[in-house]
Formats: C-alpha cells, sequence, structure tokens
C-alpha cells in the first residue's frame, strides 16, 4: 500500500522574510552598527568640553571681533555700523605705523637672539652628561616667573643708576646705558629681558639634538669634520624641522608681546619720560580698547595683526620647504 508524501506546511510572512538573502542577518548587523556609533561617541563625549569651550570662548569672539570691526562700539551702548571707517583709520593713525615698527624690532631681533642662545645652551646640554637634568631644570625654572614679575624685573635690573645690569658692566670699565628712560635702549633692554624665559625652547631643541642618530656623527668624524662641521653639516639639518617650529611659534608670540612691557612703561605710573619707545601694537590695541573704549577700532587692529602674522607665517612656511629638512621626505 502506497503512501502519499505529505504536502508541506504553507511559509509565515516572518518565514518568508528570514528565507531571504541577508535578511536573517539584520538584527545583528544593526546591533553592530549601534555599539560602533557608541565606540564612536565616547571620544566626542571625552573631548566635549574643549569643543565647547573652543566655540564659546575663542571661534566666537573671532566672528564677532570681525563683525565689530566694522562698527563703532563703545562698550556701554549698542554698536553702530560704519563700515569701512576703523580700517580707514588705521592708515591714518599715526601710532599704528609706531607700534607696528617697536614690534617688529622687537621681533626679527628677539628671534634669531632667542633661537640662538637656545640652540648654544642646548648644545652645552647635550654634552652635559649625568650634570643635564640639574642644568635642564634650571634653565627651565625662569619659565614658571610670571610676566608681571619679569616686567618688574626689568625695572630692578636694567635701572640706568642702581641696576644690577649696569652694575657688571662697570666691573669691565663699561658705563651702562639708561636702559628704561633713553628711548634708543628701551627695546633692546626688552630683548634681553625676553631671554630670560628661553628655557622651554631650549628644552625642546635638546630632545631634538638626542635624537639625531649617532651614526651621522660617527660617520662625520671618519671623513675628519670637527665639532664646527658636525654643526653645521650634521646638527643644524637634522633638527632644522625644530628650529622652525620654535621661529613659528616665537615670531607669532613676539608678535602679540604685552604685559611685560605695559607692566614696566604703562602701569607703573611713571610719566617723567615717553613711553613711544616701549608702545607695541598690541599694548596700543589695549590701550584703544579698554582704556578708550574704542572697540571696534581695537578689533580692526586686531584683524590687522592677525594678517601680518598669516603673511609672515605662509613666508616662513615657503622658506621652509627649501631649507627644512625632514626624514623620509624626498
Amino acid at each position: 500500500m502506497s503512501h502519499a508524501a505529505p504536502h508541506p506546511a504553507p511559509l509565515t510572512s516572518q518565514d518568508r522574510a528570514l528565507r531571504r538573502p541577508g535578511r536573517g542577518r539584520a538584527p545583528r548587523r544593526a546591533g553592530q552598527d549601534r555599539a560602533r556609533r557608541r565606540r564612536n561617541l565616547a571620544p566626542l563625549l571625552f573631548i566635549s568640553p574643549w569643543i565647547l569651550g573652543f566655540l564659546i570662548f575663542t571661534l566666537w569672539p573671532v566672528i564677532y571681533s570681525a563683525y565689530l570691526s566694522f562698527t563703532d562700539y563703545d562698550v556701554i551702548n549698542a554698536p553702530n555700523w560704519v563700515g569701512l571707517d576703523n580700517y580707514r583709520q588705521l592708515a591714518e593713525d599715526p601710532k599704528i605705523g609706531l607700534s607696528l615698527w617697536n614690534t617688529a624690532y622687537y621681533t626679527f631681533i628677539g628671534v634669531p637672539l632667542h633661537i640662538l642662545v637656545s640652540l648654544a645652551l642646548a648644545l652645552l646640554l647635550n654634552q652635559a652628561g649625568r650634570s643635564a637634568g640639574f642644568f635642564r631644570t634650571a634653565f627651565f625654572l625662569p619659565k614658571m616667573t610670571p610676566p608681571v614679575a619679569a616686567g618688574i624685573l626689568l625695572l630692578l635690573l636694567f635701572n640706568g643708576e642702581q641696576g644690577l645690569v649696569n652694575e657688571v658692566l662697570g666691573w669691565f670699565g663699561f658705563d651702562g646705558p639708561s636702559w628704561t628712560t633713553d628711548p634708543t635702549w628701551v627695546k633692546p633692554g626688552l630683548i634681553l629681558l625676553s631671554l630670560w624665559s628661553i628655557g622651554s625652547s631650549t628644552i625642546i631643541l635638546l630632545a631634538a639634538l638626542r635624537n639625531v642618530p649617532n651614526e651621522l656623527y660617527e660617520s662625520a668624524r671618519v671623513d675628519g669634520a670637527g665639532f664646527l662641521q658636525r654643526t653645521v653639516h650634521v646638527t643644524l639639518p637634522m633638527i632644522s624641522g625644530t628650529i622652525f617650529f620654535l621661529v613659528i611659534v616665537n615670531t607669532i608670540g613676539h608678535f602679540q608681546t604685552f604685559t611685560e612691557a605695559y607692566t614696566a612703561y604703562f602701569g607703573s605710573g611713571n610719566t617723567t619720560y615717553s613711553n613711544d619707545a616701549a608702545l607695541f601694537y598690541v599694548i596700543y590695541l589695549f590701550q584703544q580698547g579698554f582704556e578708550f573704549l574704542h572697540m571696534g577700532y581695537a578689533s580692526a587692529m586686531a584683524w590687522l595683526l592677525f594678517v601680518i602674522i598669516m603673511i609672515f607665517t605662509a613666508i616662513q612656511l615657503w622658506f621652509s620647504q627649501r631649507f627644512v629638512f625632514y626624514e623620509g621626505r624626498q
């Protein structure tokens, strides 16, 4: 007796969905996507305080200052749109040229001197052996001095009559100048004071020197190169990237110099001589914005300084393509 094969039960809609290609793995893939999004979200949550701080306290003030630069704003009353009047006034204000000249003098003499002295100290530290740790700390500690204290220190060290600098010069038979009252010597005194805080640059250069391969020095010695030749042909090319970084950072910092000069020459209440020799650009910007309440004009000054710094940074980047050596770059 033959038995007929039973007919299969009809498929439900859920069974059909599960039998479709790829549909059975959909819940698993959705779970993986959710886990991936959570992993990507975690770093954003950790840096969200910085992001909020940047947006609120940096990006928004920058954008708002661009708007204020086209207005007449005294902080008390609402901004009044004046178009390009503030920028026209920049071209007519004689103190803009004076402050830019003082800042350029301070920058183009101070930055090379800063790099040279830092490099000389780093080269000495690189040969110091076990005592290098002590000297690293000793060179870096002055960097911890508050800038206001450094400005007061300027008046004590560079006083023309009782200052320590002139007293030391007198030991060698030199009559020191009036650093703080003679307009000719005001900026050189500030430049010398800026060397007080070269510790960070020295430590950075020392780290770069420690990363120069010894094989290069050994090959140079085999070829008969002395210390000066090894420094010029091996050391400087190998640390040129670090030097370039310090030039960029210190150029921007010198263009924005404010605290030491303001404390010494504008915050001490001394009005017995002109302070024009120490009138740097940011000091004049501060005076316009917070002393005279010309906030719109001060915003225009800030954007002019931004453009100047960008131009010099672009020039330095162009030079870096010719003079800066990076390992691995053909």
